[in-house]
């Protein structure tokens, strides 16, 4: 009887240490991941606040995070891609066919960010769960500006916009700038080692020559940009390889 007590202590040992094993090895703390990305501009070469959906850059997005507990991490993060506004996409107000402003450029963007799930997914093994993000970053730029198509014609009347146009052409267009990314995302888990992710990123800016333009749009108002991307995240880690055996008493 005493005998069978220890077996049964000991069994019961040995498949404890086997669940804490196995549950620490598949709880992996390191992720990464790639997205496809669309860059959306917002600034004064479009009417809408939501941004310039008529001129989207693709891109592409790699990561990689450090999971501190299940409700928080923390992700090194960088976009590729490019921004682009035209004022002759919109035929309403009228006037920005005829000032018929444009401008493109490259985007590389490396930022450092914090993640907050409210209901502590980050480890989980399969469901939905919304994050929420925010952080700081840097972004290179290569701005070019064209207002060749501007109709001189139309302004004609009294207006100061060729010599505003000639004050922004003057000057220096920034080549760094510093982003604070904010932003919403859902994570599906897929399997113990894949995970989907959406993620919708805003981005605070300090300059209102983004586009290349700001006496001749609003020299008030700074501009931004905003990131829609759809991806996958690959949990790095080993799965349990103890290989508990199946006790007989």
């Amino acid at each position: 009887m005493i005998c069978n007590r220890k077996k049964i202590l000991t069994g019961f040992g040995f498949l404890v240490f086997c669940s804490i094993a196995t549950a620490q090895k598949n709880n992996s703390k390191f992720e990464v991941g790639a997205a496809l990305s669309s860059f959306i501009y917002q600034g004064d070469l479009t009417p809408n606040n939501i941004g310039s959906y008529q001129t989207i850059r693709w891109g592409i997005n790699i990561q990689g995070s450090i999971l501190l507990n299940n409700y928080i991490l923390i992700r090194t993060n960088l976009a590729m891609g490019g921004l682009k506004g035209d004022d002759a996409k919109y035929s309403t107000p009228e006037f920005r066919k005829h000032r018929s402003l444009n401008f493109k450029s490259p985007v590389i963007e490396l930022s450092q960010v914090l993640v907050w799930n409210p209901l502590g997914k980050n480890t989980a093994k399969k469901g939905i769960s919304v994050y929420l993000l925010g952080g700081a970053g840097v972004s290179f730029l290569k701005i070019k500006t064209d207002w060749s198509k501007f109709d001189a014609d139309y302004y004609e009347n009294g207006s100061d916009l060729f010599s505003r146009i000639a004050l922004d052409s003057a000057h220096s267009l920034p080549k760094i700038i510093p982003v604070l990314p904010l932003g919403i995302g859902i994570r599906y888990v897929l399997s113990s080692s894949i995970v989907l992710n959406a993620e919708s990123s805003y981005r605070l800016l300090f300059t209102d020559y983004l586009d290349g333009f700001s006496q001749a749009g609003n020299p008030e108002r700074v501009d931004h940009y905003q990131t829609i991307i759809i991806g996958a995240i690959y949990r790095i880690g080993n799965k349990n390889k103890l290989g508990c055996p199946v006790l007989k008493f």
